[in-house]
């Protein structure tokens, strides 16, 4: 790998930049995509780039068909934000950091984001909508709403309903999440970014603890990650 590829690459994996590399198996010559800038020898044609965006979308490294290129995605972490410092937040705060998720709890309540609750965890104690535009989430995140508070939840999801994350959850009955529904429609939000919303939020598993709604939750996520048949209704929570 030359010098100047490798310098590219370490630093959009120091900045969590999502990044392709193209190689060419049969000259070993390189090129590096970031974003809208190429760097390397190989020359990448709208095809070839438009395959290597999609590779990095997927997540996967693999040879383009009909062609020597191969191309290596290199992805940031998977991302999580919680927003509610609660009970059932700290139970799958620890579950999606072992499913390999980098996780942010969001809750302006000081007295319950505290490092005794969550050890070890990036915390922001400001607003949600501020908190989420800051963070701003992309296509490799998810966010989780557990507040049951509409002033604390209604703005969270106005922002994340704006971005391209690949899930979205709320915590509450179905009676609930009808009223938040007609708050996110006052506000503007039409029905295509509100079928976004997974309210209730998790699988139906039956789950009754705040242990078992995490797994719940965490299941549909992966289900959502990889863009799996809903087989199961999601549960009243």
């Amino acid at each position: 790998m030359k010098r100047d590829i490798l310098d590219s690459l370490q630093r959009a994996r120091a900045a969590q930049r999502p990044v392709a590399l193209v190689t060419n198996l049969e000259s070993g010559r390189q090129a590096l995509l970031d974003g809208e800038t190429v760097t390397g020898e190989l020359t990448l044609g709208g095809p070839v780039l438009a395959q290597a965006r999609q590779a990095i979308l997927d997540d996967r490294s693999a040879t383009l068909p009909g062609t020597d290129l191969f191309v290596q995605a290199f992805n940031p972490p998977l991302r999580m934000i919680v927003v509610g410092a609660v009970h059932i937040a700290q139970s799958l705060v620890p579950m999606a950091a072992l499913a390999g998720y980098d996780v942010t709890v969001v809750d302006p309540r000081k007295a319950w984001a505290t490092d005794a609750r969550f050890p070890e965890v990036r915390m922001s104690t400001e607003w949600p909508d501020a908190a989420l535009t800051t963070l701003a989430p992309d296509h490799r995140t998810a966010v989780i709403v557990l507040t049951h508070d509409p002033k604390l939840d209604d703005p969270a999801l106005e922002v994340t309903l704006k971005s391209p994350v690949f899930y979205i959850g709320a915590l509450g009955s179905t009676r609930t999440h009808a009223k938040r529904l007609a708050r996110l429609r006052e506000a503007g939000l039409d029905e295509a970014a509100l079928a976004r919303i997974h309210g209730p939020i998790g699988l139906a598993i039956g789950a009754k603890s705040p242990s078992e709604i995490a797994i719940s939750i965490l299941a549909q996520m992966t289900q959502a990650l990889h863009g799996a048949p809903p087989l199961v209704k999601a549960q009243v929570a």
